[in-house]
């Protein structure tokens, strides 16, 4: 006698006898609800990430004369032109000044901040408002503000007559308009920083410090073996957002100092903007940008790897 097999399959139980299995099943409409989540999502990053990347690839192969009303493929003599462009070199020199400056003065300046207001002390809120203030402040009227200040007979020099210093004209001196847009710039964003840095120490548990003291260890010895460590992925995430920020920076330079004096203060997006804007070498421009592209994502990454060395419950 042969055994009849009784299982029933639960993508089909409930339904008649001979009835066709219904086409929207529980899972499919699961899966079209998480779909339609994040639609917006995947929409916003094809149109406005996906496609410029493409369409930035593509003019970068073609010269594109907008005032003829040309379009022709060069193939890869735009990438070739990199080798031949005398401003370069000092482009990229100044761009990694500007990032490297920025980089080490706001994190320091941040993670300072912080530590001396997490402690609990009367008048910490205020200054916690004070020092972050600037960060919503709109970033134009915050760098034209600065490039009065740092005239020639702007503030900062008047304070420094009346203790009789002649300052120098900061924006327009080759020594001094670097370090004069590196200061805006990290005064403006240190708020941000220092907020990321304060929220991770509060996080600190204050029975490692407690356990610290009675071993006698010192606040130095306190703050590199206990505070760094912990507060270790706070400070991977804030060094990735300053170093892209660095490199993205605009504004700043178009306001404060032109890329001057020479090409001292020309970093990489105002170069970009002048060869794609002012000298309408569209095409320059796209492979430039590409430049640019491929020195964030490869910073990112790297930054990204070198986790495992030093950030704490990393492996």
């Amino acid at each position: 006698m042969t055994r009849t097999d009784t299982r029933v399959d639960p993508a089909t139980a409930g339904s008649a006898p001979g009835r066709a299995r219904p086409f929207w099943t529980g899972r499919r409409r699961d899966h079209l609800t998480g779909y339609l989540f994040i639609a917006p999502q995947l929409l916003g990053s094809a149109v406005f990430v996906i496609l410029p990347l493409v369409l930035v690839v593509w003019y970068s192969l073609h010269e594109w004369n907008v005032l003829a009303g040309t379009f022709d493929f060069v193939g890869t003599d735009n990438y070739a032109a990199l080798a031949d462009d005398p401003n370069l070199g000092s482009v990229l020199r100044a761009t990694g000044l500007f990032s490297v400056g920025l980089v080490v003065f706001n994190l320091a300046l941040a993670l300072l901040l912080a530590v001396l207001l997490n402690q609990k002390l009367r008048g910490t809120i205020v200054f916690r408002t004070l020092f972050f203030s600037p960060v919503v402040v709109s970033l134009v009227a915050w760098t034209i503000v600065w490039g009065f200040l740092l005239q020639d007979n702007g503030g900062v020099n008047g304070l420094l007559d009346t203790i009789g210093v002649d300052g120098p004209n900061w924006l327009r001196g080759e020594a001094t308009a670097m370090f004069s847009v590196v200061v805006v710039q990290v005064f403006k964003n240190v708020g941000l920083n220092m907020v990321l840095f304060l929220a991770a120490l509060q996080g600190v548990p204050a029975e490692l410090y407690e356990a610290a003291e009675v071993d006698g260890a010192s606040r130095l010895r306190q703050f590199w073996r206990i505070t760094v460590p912990l507060i270790s992925p706070t400070i991977l995430l804030t060094s990735i957002i300053t170093v892209v920020g660095s490199l993205q920076v605009f504004a700043q330079i178009a306001v404060l100092t032109q890329g001057g004096p020479g090409t001292s203060t020309t970093v990489l997006v105002y170069y970009l903007y002048q060869q794609a804007f002012q000298f309408h070498h569209f095409g320059y421009g796209a492979t430039l940008s590409i430049v640019l592209f491929g020195i964030v994502l490869a910073l990112t990454v790297a930054q990204w790897q070198m986790r495992k060395r030093w950030v704490f419950h990393e492996s």
